[in-house]
């Protein structure tokens, strides 16, 4: 079976972003409030509070189960079920949370540079997965 570089690529993206969100619970309240979590998931991280470390490793755990995905498309591992509809349903996640920062400006809403750098680096996840998904499609079929 033909690697599909594009999927390779998307599956890194997301281990990547999977094994921030865990140095973010390592490096405490700062490491939340650089990366954007809110000052609120800091303050609760300041006082040594559950919820962060168990929201943030849910999210690490979404993306690398997102990144086994994206690497059964490529061909690197095992065919993982229903593959074709998530790696559809993925990209659709990444797209949407990289574009709703136009909707959101164009309503008069604020958005800090955190909010459109965060914005465009998910949108390029979410293309990298997209052209990867579109490419490999035709192997994808059972």
């Amino acid at each position: 079976m033909r690697r599909e570089p594009f999927l390779i690529l998307a599956g890194s993206l997301s281990l990547l972003a999977a094994l921030l969100h865990l140095a973010v619970i390592v490096g405490g309240p700062d490491w939340y409030r650089f990366f954007g979590a809110g000052e609120e998931m800091a303050r609760m991280a300041e006082r040594g509070m559950i919820q962060p470390v168990l929201i943030t490793l849910g999210i690490s755990a979404v993306l690398a189960i997102w990144a086994a995905y994206a690497f059964s498309g490529a061909g690197l591992i095992r065919r993982l079920p229903l593959l074709r509809t998530g790696l559809v349903v993925i990209t659709a996640i990444y797209l949407a949370r990289g574009l709703m920062v136009i909707p959101a400006y164009a309503m008069g809403r604020e958005i800090n540079a955190f909010g459109w750098w965060s914005s465009l680096i998910v949108l390029i996840y979410g293309l990298t997965y997209l052209v990867g998904t579109w490419r490999a499609w035709p192997r994808l079929a059972r």
